[in-house]
């Protein structure tokens, strides 16, 4: 028998420190270049973007992957890439940990619109206050001191 599934996930991942180091000049390239990561590892890229500091990533993702296997290559390869063409001149490394929430079919079209419209949409919300709501609309319990190293 085949498998057949509708598995959608947003991941949602830092720059260490939350330092805003994705430069708007080279952020374009780096979103191909995850895409085409999350494309050879056989999964299905719906959007992506996100701002200096942070990225978001929705994916269509078959049931043979293995989410934190995934993101951990992302971060890894996207890292390596950053770094072998000298994009940031400050030390770039992604933040320990992600966040990753699932939506139904239904919910494609919102999702994918709040991901295009990120920077809009941080014009009146800090990344904080954006992940901490998803959390709570999500019901995930949470610790403040397990969350990402936020600078104030």
């Amino acid at each position: 028998m085949s498998t057949y599934s509708q598995i959608y996930i947003q991941i949602v991942f830092a720059v260490k420190n939350r330092q805003a180091l994705i430069a708007s000049s080279w952020e374009e390239e780096l979103y191909k270049y995850v895409t085409g990561i999350v494309q050879n590892k056989g999964q299905k890229m719906l959007a992506i973007n996100g701002m200096p500091d942070h990225i978001h990533i929705f994916i269509g993702m078959k049931p043979s992957c293995c989410l934190s296997d995934l993101v951990r290559e992302v971060k890894k390869a996207s890292n390596g890439f950053i770094k072998e063409k000298e994009f940031s001149k400050y030390k770039f490394e992604w933040q320990e940990g992600f966040g990753a929430f699932s939506y139904s079919h239904s919910s494609l079209d919102n999702v994918i619109g709040y991901i295009k419209n990120q920077k809009e949409h941080h014009k009146n919300r800090s990344f904080k206050e954006e992940y901490i709501d998803f959390l709570e609309k999500f019901n995930i319990e949470f610790k403040n001191e397990y969350l990402f190293e936020w600078i104030e």
